[in-house]
């Protein structure tokens, strides 16, 4: 007979996950802000750094279902780009780029004032480009938001995440080769990465649709069919070292040039894809510790300010060059502020390279959490505000 201990242990995620989708029920009912807020606070409280309900986070099942539940996620953020409305408004583009590169900048140059060491506040810069997918994607669903803003808000998460996974993966090789000599090297190895993704990511959302062709049922098996691609694509790519993020986001690009439908039903992959989503924030949150949350409050508070400001500004100043007004403009940049799931599983992943960072970035714990609260919100309201949520 097994002891009380290893009973308990073994009931402890699906308690977890059990509170959070209650707490998120409930205070969606009673507040009226995102359910992933509140999965986000359960997480972050259940945590064994703090209330100690859930085990250590290590390499095993559930973060193997965290990177699914972010696949999924990012399938469907990149089934909803549409590059023909890139190449027809480019300016749209440029936004991206310079709210991007303004905030790597602005958030280093902050990291170096509060005497961070140069290879650290490069990480920090590079994790704060990012929005978080999970965020944004879960929030647009949960509302139904359409429109503009939304448009552009699901376009510039997908390329900051493009642009962060190139440049934290550059930064990460650096660190690890600890020599100047081999910036070059970094870079081209992650150039290389990503591209390879892409092309792992294109040749599946050629293959799965063909098969569903073939089957000759798109609407009935493609949910489940899209899913299992996720599952074999997320492990593929972790086990030759490629990057889920962009192989998922070119899969779900590439099905939707393929002119395969993602009906309304299909959103966030059904009762799967809401299970999934509650792991993936209770999972994302509970992996800060409150004592580095609290050593770096300041720089946290600091970094989100900035990442406000530059990102508003970015997409503000190009918004009449696009075709939007300054007010939407403004809430478009206003809505790329979530970072937080995105963040810690990059960090995570990162960790099991053998680089320490969450000792040394426990600044980007504290914007984490910080983010994980009040990013949904952040994005919910400027949805609200735009007319663009039902």
């Amino acid at each position: 007979m097994p002891d009380l201990l290893s009973i308990l242990t073994g009931l402890a995620w699906p308690f977890a996950i059990v509170v959070a989708w209650l707490a998120g029920e409930f205070g969606q009912r009673w507040t009226g802000l995102p359910r992933i807020s509140f999965y986000g606070l359960v997480g972050f409280l259940l945590a064994s750094t703090q209330v100690g309900v859930l085990p250590p986070v290590s390499a095993g099942p559930v973060l193997a279902l965290a990177d699914v539940a972010f696949g999924l996620i990012l399938f469907e953020l990149g089934y909803r780009i549409n590059l023909r409305w890139l190449r027809t408004n480019p300016w749209l583009g440029v936004a991206g780029l310079v709210e991007s590169a303004s905030t790597f900048a602005a958030v280093y140059f902050i990291a170096a004032w509060f005497g961070t060491s140069v290879m650290s506040a490069l990480m920090l810069a590079s994790l704060a480009m990012s929005t978080s997918p999970a965020t944004v994607v879960r929030v647009i669903n949960e509302v139904r938001g359409s429109g503009q803003v939304t448009e552009r808000v699901l376009h510039l998460t997908a390329l900051n995440c493009v642009l962060s996974v190139f440049t934290f993966n550059v930064i990460v090789g650096f660190w690890i080769f600890h020599s100047s000599d081999d910036i070059g090297e970094a870079t081209l190895n992650s150039l290389v990465a990503l591209l390879m993704s892409g092309a792992v990511g294109a040749l599946f959302g050629v293959v799965v649709p063909g098969l569903l062709r073939q089957l000759g049922n798109l609407t009935q098996d493609a949910t489940v069919a899209f899913a299992l691609a996720v599952i074999l694509l997320v492990s593929i790519t972790y086990t030759t070292q490629l990057s889920p993020v962009v192989a998922t986001l070119a899969f779900g690009l590439t099905a939707r040039h393929r002119r395969v439908a993602f009906t309304q039903a299909q959103r966030n992959f059904g009762a799967l894809g809401e299970l999934l989503t509650v792991l993936l924030f209770v999972f994302a949150a509970s992996t800060l510790d409150w004592e580095e949350v609290l050593a770096g409050g300041a720089l946290a508070l600091a970094v989100v300010g900035a990442r406000l400001l530059t990102k508003t500004l970015g997409v503000t100043i190009f918004s009449p060059l696009s075709g939007l007004s300054w007010r939407k403009g403004g809430l478009t940049g206003l809505a790329l502020a979530p970072a937080s799931v995105f963040v810690i599983l990059l960090l995570e992943h990162a960790r099991l390279r053998g680089v320490n960072v969450i000792e040394e970035l426990r600044a980007m714990a504290a914007v984490t959490m910080l983010l994980e609260v009040i990013g949904p919100i952040i994005i919910q309201r400027a949805l609200i505000w735009a007319k663009e949520a039902r």
